[in-house]
């Protein structure tokens, strides 16, 4: 009985976060291209940090998903969060916490680093 109930309740949060991921603000790989030259936008990647050595925007901040605060994510005046992973998974799951927590200034990056690489983005290594 507990395990069908712990699994019931994991299954209904999961289904919740789901939920929130997919109605959740988006942006494109344009809008964000975009939105980081104007300077109006700061981007969290949330991969581990050798996901992110290996290879990630210009000007992201890496904090990985598997040790998130919600504290450590900047609360910037006038700009939006950008939040992006690899593929759209992990982004989409900080997002939805990010939420939980009250925060409205979040937009997942859903394409995440596979969109922006095979659409000629650039790419910089290294911390």
């Amino acid at each position: 009985m507990r395990r069908t109930m712990a699994t019931w309740t994991a299954a209904v949060a999961m289904l919740a976060a789901t939920a929130w991921a997919q109605a959740a603000e988006k942006i494109d790989f344009a809008s964000l291209k975009q939105g980081l030259a104007a300077q109006k936008l700061v981007l969290v990647d949330v991969r581990e940090a050798d996901e992110f050595a290996a290879g990630h925007v210009p000007g992201a901040i890496n904090l990985p998903l598997s040790r998130l605060k919600v504290g450590d994510v900047p609360k910037p005046a006038t700009e939006r969060v950008v939040v992006m992973c690899r593929s759209g998974n992990r982004s989409a799951r900080a997002v939805a916490a990010l939420a939980a927590a009250g925060r409205d200034d979040v937009i997942d990056y859903a394409g995440s680093y596979l969109d922006w690489t095979a659409k000629g983005g650039p790419v910089v290594t290294g911390p």
